[in-house]
């Protein structure tokens, strides 16, 4: 993106959603391959102190 400091704020924000935009449409993020969630560790339930016993 170009120099920006010259620009009203309104223009920056136009000119970033703009820019935004743009590289969504020329790289689009690829699907996941795995589930999702399924990379999470899974942990064992731990004790719970008192409200365990």
């Amino acid at each position: 993106m170009a120099n920006t400091s010259t620009l009203s704020r309104e223009d920056r924000k136009k000119a970033k959603r703009a820019a935004r935009k743009k590289r969504k449409a020329e790289k689009p993020l690829k699907s996941r391959d795995y589930p999702r969630g399924s990379k999470k560790p899974k942990v064992k339930k731990m004790a719970r102190g008192q409200a365990k016993r």
